[in-house]
């Protein structure tokens, strides 16, 4: 062990150090505070304790230890304090000393006792430091682990709706990346940004519930087969939704839409409300539930904005591709009726930018 003795009396110091040598122990001595302050700047990694006088000129104890608990919190210190100034030495123990000794010390065996007493300590608070730091890198691990596996989950719950669907993996790249943007120049925070990159490709996924017939029909829907295709919104929801039973999932999305009561998971919840809630409108006259305006979870608006607009530059079976000026003209017309007045903005704002990323995930 590394021992750094601070006292101006030197045949103290002498004493100290040939007595602890004979324990096996490395001494370091300084003869005030500054110098043991100095010692311990250029040493701290190898001390492992120091004993310090109080009453020493240049810098005394006290602001020895003051300055020695920041440059060195888990150092082990013990006061040398003189016979009747108790007082003293516990005031030095609630600056940050670990223990005391009273001079004269005529047994130096109690330094060696007091020495290890300290130093067990010490190494006690190492091991619970370092458990702490080992579990607290497991768990967050585990976090991270699990949070990997469930965005893969919701990944591939988007991919499923791909395979039921007509359209490519890289739309619903493309509509996670578009909202991310949107969300970040709506100034959602940055956690809230990567949930919406994660969530908006799970918009359709109530698709897997529309039969064949009227999903994949390449001409327009009939009003019976409009109706049937708008159920996908709730499809969504409730895939999303409560594992308990489907009617349950079912009056979850129809009645609770707005609470997340029934579902801890924040990913879920945004994910259930872009599901149910992308074909709302601004105006109120959307579906599946006719909300209006700020009702409307701003998630799902965001998405609403950039499905149309996806939908607008992709071929369809019954349409070919619209221009990006074209689409632009085509979302301008639905501003503050079918769209949010400031998703759009924010879009036409990352107009540039939007387009770059149709064109890098492009079909």
């Amino acid at each position: 062990m590394v021992i750094l003795v601070i006292d101006d009396e030197a045949g103290l110091r002498r004493s100290l150090g040939a007595y602890l040598e004979d324990m096996d122990h490395e001494v370091l001595e300084a003869a005030n505070g500054q110098e043991g302050l100095d010692v311990l700047r250029q040493r701290k990694h190898d001390i492992n304790a120091v004993v310090v006088d109080l009453n020493m000129p240049v810098m005394d104890g006290y602001s020895f230890i003051q300055h020695a608990v920041q440059e060195a919190p888990n150092m082990p210190i013990v006061v040398l304090s003189g016979v009747g100034v108790v007082d003293d030495a516990l005031r030095a123990m609630r600056q940050g000393a670990w223990d005391f000794i009273t001079k004269p010390l005529h047994n130096l065996e109690i330094l060696d006792y007091t020495l290890r007493k300290v130093l067990e300590r010490a190494r006690l608070v190492t091991e619970n430091r370092l458990y702490q730091e080992n579990l607290e890198l497991l768990v967050r691990q585990r976090t991270e682990e699990l949070e990997r596996t469930r965005m893969q989950v919701m990944q591939r719950l988007s991919r499923a709706a791909e395979y039921k669907d007509n359209e490519t993996g890289r739309h619903v790249i493309r509509v996670g990346e578009i909202s991310a943007v949107l969300a970040q120049a709506l100034g959602l925070a940055d956690d809230r940004c990567t949930m919406v990159r994660a969530c908006a490709p799970l918009h359709d996924v109530g698709k897997i519930g529309i039969p064949d017939s009227v999903l994949l029909k390449p001409g327009r829907l009939d009003p019976e087969e409009w109706k049937i295709m708008q159920e996908h919104c709730v499809f969504g929801c409730e895939i999303l939704g409560p594992l308990t039973d489907k009617e349950r999932a079912h009056k979850a999305c129809l009645e609770e839409h707005l609470t997340d009561d029934f579902e801890d998971n924040e990913l879920l919840a945004m994910a259930r409300s872009m599901a149910l809630c992308h074909h709302e409108r601004w105006d109120g006259t959307g579906y599946p539930l006719k909300l209006a305006g700020e009702d409307i979870p701003i998630e799902a608006r965001i998405v609403s904005v950039v499905d149309v607009y996806d939908a607008l530059r992709s071929d369809r079976p019954y349409k070919k591709a619209f221009s990006q000026e074209e689409c632009v003209r085509l979302l301008r017309e639905g501003l503050g009726t079918q769209f949010d007045p400031r998703v759009l903005e924010a879009f036409f704002d990352n107009e540039l930018f939007i387009a770059q990323i149709y064109d890098h995930w492009k079909d």
